[in-house]
C-alpha cells in the first residue's frame, strides 16, 4: 500500500508531454542487462514473454491521463531522480473487484495522482504477468529512470522512497499467494533491475536518504514490511527469502 513521499519538491512550470508508447522485453538476463525499447502504437496487444523475459505495458499502453499529474498547467511534484539502492515489493490491496487489471491501474493512478501528483508505485504487476510502467519518468530513458539511469522517486515508503523502487503487485495478497504468472514476472522484472543497477540480490545495504540524509540498514530486495510496521506485501514478506533465491539464480 503507498505512502507519503520524502518531501513534496518545489512547484515546476512544465507543461504535460505525453510519454512515448514504449513497450520493453528484456531479452537476456545477466550483470549489466538491459531492457530495449520498442515503439508500438498504444493499442497494440501485449507481446508474448520468452522463457527469459517480461513484458512492460507503458503509461500510454495502459491509458494514464497524463493531465492529472498538472494543476493550472502546473505539474503537482516535478520528477526527482536518484541512485538506485534498495528494491521493495508491495501489494495495492485496493480492494478492486474490477476484472480489467488496467483499469484498475488507472483507478490506483487517480487516487495517487490526488495525493502524490502520480503514482506512488514505479512499477506494478498483475496477476497475468504482466508489468506495467508506474511513475511518470521522462521521455529520454528506459521506464522508472532517466537518461543517465537514475530512478525517478516515488511514493511507496513513508521517509524512505529515494533511491528506492517501488513494485507493487495488483491484489490483496494479505492470505492468498501471488499468482505463478505474477511471481515469474516479479523474479525477472527485479533480475533486471538488479542487474542493470549492480545490486547483489541476496545482499543487505545501509540504505541513506539522498533528501533527508536518515539512514537504515535493509535488505537489497525487500518488501514494505521491512521498512514499515504494516502486513504488506501480504504473503509475499514471508516469501522473500526464495524471491531472492529465484532473482540470483536469474543473474547468475
Amino acid at each position: 500500500m503507498t505512502r507519503i513521499p520524502d518531501r513534496p519538491g518545489s512547484r515546476s512550470t512544465a507543461q504535460p508531454v505525453a510519454p512515448l508508447p514504449r513497450r520493453a522485453f528484456l531479452t537476456a538476463l545477466g550483470a549489466g542487462a538491459a531492457l530495449s525499447t520498442v515503439s508500438r502504437p498504444a493499442s497494440a496487444a501485449p507481446a508474448a514473454s520468452t522463457a527469459a523475459s517480461y513484458t512492460l505495458l507503458s503509461r500510454a499502453d495502459w491509458g494514464a491521463d497524463e493531465t492529472l499529474r498538472f494543476a493550472a498547467g502546473t505539474e503537482r511534484w516535478p520528477s526527482e531522480y536518484y541512485p538506485v539502492q534498495t528494491l521493495t515489493v508491495h501489494h495495492t490491496a485496493d480492494g478492486s473487484t474490477d476484472p480489467d487489471p488496467a483499469a484498475v491501474v488507472r483507478a490506483i493512478y487517480r487516487t495517487n495522482a490526488a495525493a502524490y501528483g502520480d503514482m506512488g508505485y514505479n512499477y506494478l504487476i498483475d496477476a497475468g504477468g504482466l508489468v506495467y510502467e508506474g511513475r511518470w519518468s521522462g521521455t529520454d530513458g528506459t521506464p522508472a529512470h532517466d537518461a543517465s539511469g537514475r530512478m525517478v522517486t516515488g511514493a511507496h515508503v513513508q521517509g524512505f522512497n529515494s533511491g528506492n523502487i517501488g513494485i507493487a503487485l495488483l491484489g490483496t495478497l494479505t492470505t492468498t499467494p501471488a499468482s505463478t504468472a505474477a511471481r515469474t514476472a516479479l523474479d525477472r522484472l527485479l533480475a533486471d533491475l538488479a542487474g542493470r543497477h549492480s545490486l547483489a540480490p541476496l545482499g543487505k545495504v545501509v540504505y541513506v536518504n539522498p533528501v533527508s540524509g536518515v539512514s537504515r540498514p535493509a535488505p537489497v530486495i525487500g518488501g514494505h514490511r521491512h521498512w514499515a510496521a504494516t502486513d504488506c506485501p501480504g504473503t509475499l514478506y514471508t516469501a522473500m527469502p526464495s524471491i531472492r533465491d529465484e532473482v540470483a539464480a536469474l543473474l547468475a
